[in-house]
Order: C-alpha cells, then sequence, then structure tokens
C-alpha cells in the first residue's frame, strides 16, 4: 500500500489508508512493525489506518507492516507494507537581509553588475528553491539573474542628462506547494557624477 502523500499539517486521526484482506473468515488488524514513533492506528475491525499524532517531517517516510489475523487462530496470518510519506508545506516566504539596499553607480559605466542580492528561505526542497524577478522599476535599465540574484545595469547612465537616482524593486518567489510565497528588497541606485 502506498496512500496519498499527508500534509505534514494533518492533525491527529487523519485518515491514512483502508487494508482490507481477503479472508473468508474475520480478521482482526494490527500494525506488526515499523511504526516505532507511533504515527499510526488501526482499528481492529475493519482496517482503516488513521494518524495517532502531529507528524514530524524529519521522520518520514514510514514503512510499516499490518497484520492481518484469523480471529480465531493466531497462527494464521499475513502481512502487508505500508509506505506514508509526508509533504513538506511550504512555510516561510523568502526573506531578504535587508529590505532596502543603497548602490552607487558611476555615470558612463558600461553594463555592469550592480550588486548580488540573497535572500533565504527556510523551507527545504522545491519549498526553499528560490527564483529572481524585477517587479518594478526602470525595467529596460537594469535586469536580475533569476538563479544568483545578481542586479545588472544594461546601459551606461548620464549624470546631467537621466535621473540621478532609481529605485529597483526586487523579489525572490519559492516554488512552493500549494503556493508560491515572494519576499522583496527595494534597491535604490544613485547615479554619480
Amino acid at each position: 500500500y502506498h496512500p496519498a502523500p499527508l500534509s505534514e499539517k494533518s492533525s491527529p486521526d487523519t485518515f491514512v489508508v483502508e487494508i482490507s484482506a481477503l479472508y473468508k473468515l474475520p480478521v482482526n488488524y494490527s500494525i506488526a512493525s515499523g511504526d516505532e514513533k507511533g504515527y499510526f492506528i488501526i482499528r481492529p475491525s475493519n482496517g482503516i489506518v488513521r494518524t495517532s499524532k502531529n507528524l514530524k517531517l524529519e521522520d518520514f517516510p514510514v514503512n510499516f507492516k499490518v497484520r492481518a489475523t484469523d480471529s480465531s487462530n493466531a497462527a494464521i496470518f499475513n502481512e502487508v507494507e505500508v509506505k506514508v510519506e509526508v509533504i513538506d508545506e511550504n512555510d516561510f516566504p523568502p526573506v531578504f537581509p535587508s529590505s532596502l539596499l543603497e548602490e552607487r553607480l558611476p555615470e558612463h559605466s558600461p553594463a555592469t553588475q550592480i550588486v548580488q542580492l540573497k535572500a533565504q528561505d527556510n523551507d527545504t526542497g522545491r519549498n526553499g528553491f528560490l527564483t529572481y524577478g524585477i517587479l518594478s522599476g526602470h525595467e529596460l535599465k537594469f535586469t536580475i539573474n533569476e538563479t544568483t540574484g545578481i542586479l545588472y545595469s544594461t546601459a551606461p547612465f548620464d549624470y546631467e542628462e537621466e535621473p540621478t537616482e532609481y529605485q529597483v524593486v526586487v523579489y525572490a518567489e519559492d516554488d512552493g506547494i500549494p503556493e508560491k510565497k515572494r519576499g522583496y528588497c527595494t534597491v535604490v541606485i544613485k547615479i554619480t557624477d
């Protein structure tokens, strides 16, 4: 048996799976082995497995054996393996160390790296996998590497002819399930004469 994965936020008494043995006489179901931490309970009469407590992601997957025993003769039984997986919920949004950064850029600089932005996400796996983008602010003058978080200028600036300050709002987005989460950082770029 390989039931649908459970959410790490599943509450106690969540339905997991129903085990069914084909036998001409009534059987009793029990968890024979493999559930050392006691995450599951089984109803002896119908083989329905439920969670018995809150789940800890790091303990999964759990493989346990369910035994079906002849209700009148304990020497007659069979066992089946059940594999239960748990899905990591997307608990945390990405966070930048600072929500506001100030950088200086000399005028007439060719297209150049301005700053590397790095957000942290306390989730694991794809829930903590980050991509970067520009939300707003002079998109044509700036670009960001979506993997590394490095912000670049795309052309030289002229201190006398153009604005001397730009605000670029950058986001980091995780690849979370069920929904993606974002964190933001504003980069103020001051063009120097």
